[in-house]
């Protein structure tokens, strides 16, 4: 396994598939900035990772512009449609999970390709696509995790779904060539008709026939009206670093409270890896995930005290009761965890830092007719009980897992991080930055390192914490005697997630790191 990051002088790109991240260098190479990079990156990821992400999802972004000298955040998230309420599904304890009637929500995916292009790009749509219409039209090597994903889920998948993704009722073998014409042509239609052609031209129209004929809930209307829209990211001081998140409709600031946390504590007298080191960890996590499921939905329509739970006084009440000795008992619902998470930085210090998905993996498990689109099932995560926080309303975003991170020293970048995983992206996060800034560790040894996920998955009657079994076996017995539901899971257990670093030094090299529990890759040069 390698320990050592790859370096570039210059640039560097970090995704969890290689196809992708060499698509983000092929426009660095061709005189793009980091922006262009990002979206053809994206664009790519969502066809060659198409079971975790694609053009009927939603994506957040951090950039950073050397000229504006500070960082922004892109909410490209979509709300329900105007015609979707609670009485949609009246008598029924949940949304489908699956299913046209779990997408429910717009794809917010094309409309952050065209802000982050407009406002920061240096090529057009059409040419920063041209990696991922090539992909689809003339196929790619099929990934081992979209194999394994489509064993998993196969069944989930909608018959226009199925004869793309197991095509005669066969999942193809990893390796093979895997094509997508159908999406090739959205493609191209996108990239000659602009963010308009996806939300108020033919592709709207398609997506929207297709629902009305299948019992969908969206319409015209709900597409023409979309819009992402820039803001200002949350943030806190952590170790001579000022690290951002998203806001909300993102659990982006769970990152942030868990940080606030642990700075009460002495990392210096913590070894890595301990039974302290993981248990302090868990234990900051649940009570910032306390705090979420009490109050994080979409902003438009409850006021989320931010203030409050980004304050250094309420965390040392909450780090005053940590107990070093005994695990807090909490539950939490279970979340969707496919995801994928990428960043990029250029030769002029340009970053961003994204993540994209579709909820679960192959989302909703429908393709709209003709378009080779996967919907979203993000919808499917609103609560039908009127008194939650996160109830379903008309025009509504929904609690949302996906939160890229970026750390800046001295007011510019320094590390880019995140991962795919839903409840795991706070965990995992918390842990990377802790191995870089507290114990040294490069990226690529910050990724490797043994991981742990809290938390309550689809199907699973209790919260456990699964732990790789890389992790020293008296750590688990004495997380166990804690009172933490240990179970031990494999040594790169995919159930980590796939988590992405770049770091920049005091000389402006790049260095970037990738998860090997993916087929990620970093290119720099």
């Amino acid at each position: 396994m390698a320990e050592k990051p790859v370096i570039g002088t210059k640039t560097m790109v970090v995704s969890p598939h290689y196809l992708a991240s060499a698509a983000g260098a092929r426009m660095l190479e061709k005189g793009g900035n980091a922006f262009d990079a990002a979206v053809a990156i994206s664009a790519t990821l969502a066809v060659v990772y198409p079971h975790m992400t694609g053009l009927g999802g939603d994506s957040f972004w951090l950039t950073y512009n050397t000229q504006e000298a500070r960082v922004r955040a892109y909410n490209g998230s979509g709300r329900s449609g105007y015609g979707v309420r609670r009485s949609s599904f009246a008598g029924e304890a949940f949304i489908p999970r699956r299913g046209i009637r779990s997408a429910i929500t717009v794809p917010g995916m094309a409309d952050s390709w065209d802000a982050i292009l407009s406002k920061y790009g240096r090529f057009t749509l059409a040419e920063v696509l041209e990696p991922a219409v090539g992909y689809a039209l003339e196929g790619f090597p099929l990934s081992p995790d979209q194999r394994n994903n489509t064993a998993v889920a196969g069944s989930a998948l909608s018959p226009e779904a199925a004869a793309i993704y197991t095509p005669g009722g066969v999942i193809p073998c990893a390796g093979s060539r895997f094509q997508q014409k159908q999406l090739a042509a959205t493609l191209r239609t996108l990239a000659a008709g602009g963010r308009d052609a996806f939300y108020k031209g033919k592709i709207a129209e398609d997506i929207c026939d297709f629902m009305l004929a299948s019992g969908g809930y969206l319409t015209r209307d709900d597409f023409a009206d979309h819009q992402g829209e820039w803001g200002e990211p949350l943030h806190t001081d952590y170790h001579g670093h000022t690290v951002y998140q998203v806001p909300p409709n993102s659990q982006g600031f769970t990152g942030l409270m868990s940080l606030n946390m642990l700075e009460y504590f002495n990392f210096e007298a913590i070894e890595h890896g301990s039974y302290e080191y993981y248990h302090l960890l868990v234990e900051a996590l649940k009570l910032s995930f306390r705090d979420r499921d009490r109050v994080l939905t979409d902003p438009d329509f409850s006021a989320i005290p931010l203030e409050q739970l980004l304050d250094k006084r309420y965390a040392g009440q909450l780090a005053s009761a940590i107990s070093m000795q005994k695990a807090t008992q909490l539950t939490s619902q279970p979340i969707g965890s496919d995801t994928a998470y990428a960043a990029v930085v250029d030769e002029d210090g340009n970053a961003v830092s994204f993540i994209q998905s579709l909820y679960f993996e192959f989302g909703s498990g429908v393709i709209a007719g003709d378009t080779g689109i996967l919907l979203q099932n993000r919808g499917s995560f609103f609560s039908l009980d009127p008194g939650h926080i996160n109830t379903l309303e008309p025009h509504k975003r929904s609690f949302h897992t996906l939160m890229p991170a970026m750390a800046c020293r001295e007011g510019k970048p320094a590390i880019l991080y995140g991962t795919q995983g839903g409840e795991g992206q706070p965990q995992t996060q918390t842990l990377l930055l802790t191995r870089m800034l507290h114990y040294g560790m490069n990226p690529q040894m910050a990724v490797n390192e043994p991981r742990f996920v809290w938390g309550r998955t689809w199907g699973e009657p209790t919260q456990e914490l699964k732990v790789e079994s890389r992790v020293a076996d008296e750590v688990l017995a004495d997380l166990a005697a804690a009172g933490h539901t240990v179970r031990k899971v494999d040594d790169y257990d995919g159930v980590m997630g796939h988590a992405h670093v770049i770091s920049i030094d005091d000389n402006g090299y790049r260095s970037g790191g990738t998860d090997p529990r993916c087929e990620g890759a970093a290119i720099g040069w």
